[in-house]
């Protein structure tokens, strides 16, 4: 404080020092409140945005509201499955996810994206539901599970008696050439696919589109890109 404002406090050292004391009472009876980014469903601490710097691995947490922000700016004619749904399809079968779209029709929707999550890796299935066709973006080529989500939609489609969709489907893999950032690429597939913008995006724009993601999060909707 001498130095600060070029006065000597020393005589009243008793009253800062109490004051010191008051306001670290109050500190502790009242905590800050984490920071936390609410919207709908989800919830985003701190330490979820912080999956989006450098190059580390994005959560769950991040990849399924920044899904829901999707099927907001597509005035949800684009469906977003949640990520822990393909986890659940493996383990369980149609039978242990059927409910999870018990108020949605997806055979209404123009677009379903389906994140996938394979330990380290994050690729992204899409199901083009106007031309019955099946895209895997997979940076490191496993098509494995073009096959469960064929599966799948072929069981919903039996299920909700949508007879011309339980056959007919195509399957496509197209060819990605990125091997870091697959998250973020799962992110930004998802964004240009349902916005119908053309993919134009490679490694050297991540760390930008990295960092709209995160204030997008914050502003809990899509902007318009640069």
């Amino acid at each position: 404080l001498k130095g600060k404002f070029n006065t000597d406090f020393s005589d009243r050292k008793n009253i800062i020092f109490s004051e010191v004391i008051r306001y670290r009472a109050v500190i502790l009876q009242k905590p800050v409140l984490r920071f936390q980014v609410v919207y709908k469903k989800h919830t985003l601490t701190l330490d979820d945005l912080l999956t989006l710097a450098d190059q580390n691995w994005l959560n769950d947490q991040v990849m399924n509201m920044y899904g829901e922000l999707i099927m907001e700016s597509s005035h949800h004619k684009v469906h977003f499955l949640n990520s822990f749904f393909h986890r659940q399809l493996m383990t369980k079968g149609y039978d242990g996810v059927k409910r999870w779209t018990k108020q949605v029709d997806l055979f209404s929707k123009s677009l379903l994206l389906v994140p996938i999550h394979l330990e380290v890796h994050w690729c992204l299935v899409i199901a083009d539901i106007v031309n019955k066709k099946i895209c895997l973006y997979d940076s490191q080529g496993n098509a494995l599970q073009k096959v469960n989500i064929l599966k799948y939609l072929m069981s919903e489609a039996k299920e909700k008696k949508q007879t011309a969709f339980e056959s007919g489907w195509t399957v496509e893999i197209p060819q990605q050439t990125n091997e870091n950032d697959c998250g973020v690429f799962v992110l930004e597939y998802s964004r240009c696919l349902a916005l119908t913008r053309p993919l134009h995006f490679s490694q050297k724009d991540i760390p930008k589109i990295r960092k709209r993601i995160y204030k997008e999060l914050c502003d809990c909707k899509l902007h318009e890109q640069d």
